[in-house]
């Protein structure tokens, strides 16, 4: 057992948190550049080149392999799989699905058009709809490689039950009839599912390396910037008075302060590390990051325009709420994960 759990370390460390990467860049900048790490601007190029070149390496392998895997689960065998449950169960399914197709808060919408066109339960697509950009596998992974793994398992759960339970909320309210009726009455077109051979999938798998690294290399270079910035500029007393354990509302200002923002959760991660290094706390941090990922402001203004209010207005609430306890939660036990 001791054995397993030194070499399961040594892969950890070295093949996910990229140990030796860290050391490589810290040679660089105080040998070449003649800058300690251990000063600011030091330890900023340090943290920006380190976080920058970790994240875009990991984020190229996992999408390829996870892609190769989505390759199987495109939209129309999504819906055709979500089609044949019925109740919890298809929330589950619905939540599931959504960890392994790589579709973030915005492109997702079309699919709840589709799905909801196919006549399936808004509540299991509202499931689908939570979890699809808030639990990503890659993410996962990456989480695990800046914090570890209990909290990046923790993550996982937390983002699942609120998938199911909002989803399943909203089919028990009867909140069908607040869909827009375009939606109801579009007729859908039956579309066969398209056989792919390993060469497709592994071509599927190369091009959503390139266009997810497209859609989101901006965002993970913002997010570095901030990260390096909090890590190295701004005073622990200042960010742990706003947003440390002391305070009532660090959680509520977090998931606030991340709600009107749109980026990707890669171009969160960086900012989430530096804020738990300066004693921030966990809960905190993750609410932070799912406010950003599921009640970001540009993808309410697409639902708004298939959904009307009242439904918008309650899976706001119940994923906010979801959160609120979440962080407050995992605040409460913050020992248990760091």
């Amino acid at each position: 057992m001791a054995l397993a759990a030194s070499v399961f370390g040594f892969l950890n460390d070295q093949f996910l948190k990229m140990n030796w990467l860290s050391e490589l860049f810290r040679r660089l900048v105080e040998g070449v550049f003649g800058l300690p790490v251990s000063e600011r601007v030091g330890g900023s190029l340090h943290f920006f080149l380190y976080d920058t070149v970790k994240i875009f390496l990991l984020l190229s392998i996992l999408i390829f392999g996870i892609s190769y895997v989505q390759s199987f689960f495109p939209p129309e065998r999504t819906r055709k799989i979500l089609g044949r449950f019925r109740g919890i169960g298809a929330n589950i399914l619905g939540a599931l699905l959504g960890t392994v197709t790589p579709f973030c808060s915005c492109s997702s919408i079309p699919l709840f058009i589709g799905f909801t066109s196919a006549g399936l339960p808004v509540g299991v697509t509202f499931s689908f709809l939570i979890s699809s950009p808030l639990v990503d596998l890659a993410s996962v992974l990456l989480l695990a490689s800046i914090f570890n793994w209990r909290i990046a398992l923790a993550y996982v759960a937390v983002g699942l039950v609120l998938a199911v339970l909002g989803g399943t909320l909203i089919s028990r309210l009867g909140m069908e009839r607040y869909v827009e009726s375009f939606v109801l009455q579009r007729s859908l077109v039956e579309a066969e599912i398209p056989a792919m051979t390993r060469r497709d999938r592994l071509r599927f798998a190369r091009d959503q390396v390139v266009e997810i690294l497209r859609r989101v290399w901006l965002y993970v270079l913002v997010g570095v910037g901030i990260g390096a910035l909090i890590h190295n500029w701004i005073p622990e007393a200042l960010i742990t008075t706003v947003l440390g354990s002391r305070n009532p509302f660090s959680v509520l200002l977090a998931t606030l302060l991340g709600a009107p923002m749109y980026a990707d959760i890669f171009g969160t991660l960086p900012i989430a590390e530096a804020l738990v290094a300066k004693g921030v706390g966990i809960g905190t941090v993750l609410s932070f990051m799912m406010a950003v990922t599921a009640l970001s402001l540009p993808s309410m203004i697409l639902l708004r325009k298939v959904v009307k209010l009242p439904l918008l207005a309650t899976f706001a609430a119940i994923v906010l709420v979801g959160i609120l306890v979440m962080g407050y939660a995992f605040n409460a036990l913050g020992g248990l994960f760091i």
